[in-house]
């Protein structure tokens, strides 16, 4: 869930929930949030019924979120949560694409690369690395990752006719 306005071709519901200020400070008073947090001046959140219903159906969850946001997913989801910090290639590469989007003035993007350069010094608390130079293979490199995790023994036991 969001309050900034939406991209181009995004889907309120599919990308994400886009919120007015009051509908969010609702969510947050009806604890409806996993974690929220403000993001280059609007706020971004993840709500809770969204993550419960999924894994009540063996959903497979991806969320975009950042280092404080991740901390939170991990601290209430401790067994399933399983952290991926996707990073550019270089400090260059990422200015590059957050120019490409057009969406950010000069101010933001520099606050972004200020922003990524303290987020990756928390490389370490993550389960995984994936550099993301080529999308087929950062495709490929994730997908490989949720499939061993799908397949770790805590995340299937008991197996039917085992016990």
């Amino acid at each position: 869930a969001t309050t900034r306005p939406p991209r181009n071709n995004e889907k309120n519901g599919y990308d994400y929930f886009f919120l007015s200020d009051e509908e969010f400070d609702k969510k947050i008073e009806n604890d409806e949030f996993v974690e929220w947090a403000w993001v280059h001046g609007y706020r971004y959140a993840t709500l809770k019924k969204v993550v419960d219903n999924a894994l009540k159906n063996n959903n497979v969850l991806i969320f975009d979120l950042d280092v404080q946001g991740a901390d939170s997913m991990k601290s209430a989801y401790p067994r399933e949560a399983v952290l991926i910090f996707l990073l550019p290639p270089t400090r260059e590469e990422l200015r590059k694409r957050l120019m490409q989007r057009k969406t950010d003035s000069p101010e933001i993007i520099a606050q972004r690369l200020k922003n990524a350069e303290l987020e990756i010094k928390k490389i370490t608390e993550y389960n995984y690395l994936v550099i993301n130079d080529d999308l087929e293979n950062c495709i490929q490199s994730v997908d490989s990752i949720i499939t061993a995790e799908l397949c770790r023994p805590q995340r299937i036991l008991p197996v039917d006719g085992w016990q």
